[in-house]
């Protein structure tokens, strides 16, 4: 995975208040975000390439609080982060120096965790498929009625009632696979945690 897309990749992730179609796997998924209105889990993300081998490798931790805030926060190999609180999402990378700030309702395509946040009508712009399984998980499948929402794609992963992963494929032909781990489900979680704080001297791009 190519870093410069990082943020068309993550963020794949969870609050729908909506209705899923019947389906055993989408049931489950229904039933564990009706109870979790907290979330606190670790993370690692794949890339896989054409041929269906893992590549690139992260490593972070995932927050939410419903409804509409989340927090990616990337460590390893960079340190990446996006904020999703009050309306507005940031996007951080260390490395490049930089702060992208976009309203809620402009980063659809680049934070698809926005569709599982509460923030988003799923089935207004989905539509919502048992996918079967795979890696012992059951997958749903939600394909985007717009073609120009930035991907094909997500797949949310089920192992029996708890969340266990995503998998994300974009236009460009790019993959990227999502697995939770140690999840806390409903545990306190600091108000500071969904409060960004642009670092000293990195530049803001702010989209209107």
């Amino acid at each position: 995975m190519k870093k410069n897309n990082f943020f068309n990749f993550t963020i794949l992730i969870f609050w729908v208040s909506s209705c899923f179609a019947a389906g055993q796997p989408v049931q489950q998924f229904k039933a564990f975000i009706a109870k979790a209105n907290t979330l606190v889990a670790d993370v690692k993300q794949v890339s896989i390439d054409e041929y269906g081998k893992p590549g690139k490798i992260s490593y972070g931790t995932f927050y939410l609080q419903r409804p509409g805030k989340f927090r990616w926060d990337y460590k390893k190999p960079f340190v990446q982060q996006i904020v999703s609180s009050s309306g507005k999402v940031w996007f951080y990378d260390a490395d490049l120096e930089q702060v992208t700030i976009k309203k809620t309702d402009q980063s659809l395509g680049s934070t698809p965790a926005l569709l599982l946040s509460g923030e988003v009508a799923l089935e207004q712009n989905f539509d919502i498929k048992n996918q079967g399984q795979n890696e012992g998980m059951q997958w749903i499948k939600l394909i985007p009625k717009d073609e120009s929402s930035g991907f094909k794609y997500i797949l949310i992963g089920m192992n029996g009632e708890q969340l266990a992963g995503m998998e994300l494929s974009d236009n460009f032909g790019q993959l990227t696979r999502i697995y939770f781990s140690n999840l806390k489900v409903n545990t306190p979680i600091n108000s500071e945690v969904f409060e960004f704080k642009v670092p000293e001297g990195v530049d803001v791009f702010t989209e209107q």
